[in-house]
């Protein structure tokens, strides 16, 4: 049975018109180990499943531990302003051999119907006039959020994860003034 917050966001996304050319841009934003990956995919099962076509793009191909959120121009140029132009888009996503970040592989990105874009800072300010809804996650509470990262990515990420939600905690702050399509999911 699908989660039925994902059946919401679904709703919300499919009222709205698209605002990047002809694809409705969702964004899925939280700090880490909201869930957002998890509601991300479980959102693009049943857009596809309602026949629609459906790109998903995580920031987590972006961001770095010492570039969380500079990289924006690379998903700008070469995803967001293709598609907005009705064009393929595509961007090389980092990968981390040895714990070491580097671009790896290119990445296409087909223009979709739907496009979700996950992860920390997906719905900054700077794409918002292009956003057919955004859906920010805010629970659990840091300390589980922690846990579920560490679960995830391993006890030795434990400190860049502390890092990370200290910098996520001042992001929000300083990137805010939620947009009128706005799901707080709780």
């Amino acid at each position: 049975m699908l989660d039925p917050d994902a059946t919401a966001v679904v709703r919300a996304v499919l009222a709205e018109p698209p605002r990047l050319g002809d694809v409705r841009l969702l964004a899925v934003d939280g700090p880490s180990g909201s869930g957002k990956s998890t509601l991300a995919q479980a959102v693009r099962a049943e857009l596809e499943r309602a026949g629609r076509t459906v790109g998903l793009v995580s920031t987590d191909d972006f961001a770095t531990w010492d570039d969380p959120v500079s990289w924006w121009p690379r998903l700008a140029e070469g995803v967001l302003h293709e598609l907005a132009e009705g064009r393929p888009g595509r961007y090389r996503r980092t990968r981390w051999p040895d714990g070491v970040p580097v671009l790896a592989e290119w990445v296409a990105v087909d223009v979709p119907d739907v496009l979700v874009l996950e992860g920390m800072s997906a719905g900054r300010a700077s794409v918002r006039a292009h956003l057919s809804c955004l859906c920010r996650l805010t629970l659990p509470g840091p300390a589980e959020r922690l846990e579920r990262a560490v679960r995830r990515d391993g006890e030795s990420a434990r400190r860049h994860f502390e890092e990370w939600q200290a910098f996520e905690k001042g992001w929000f702050e300083v990137d805010d003034g939620w947009p009128p399509l706005f799901l707080r999911m709780e």
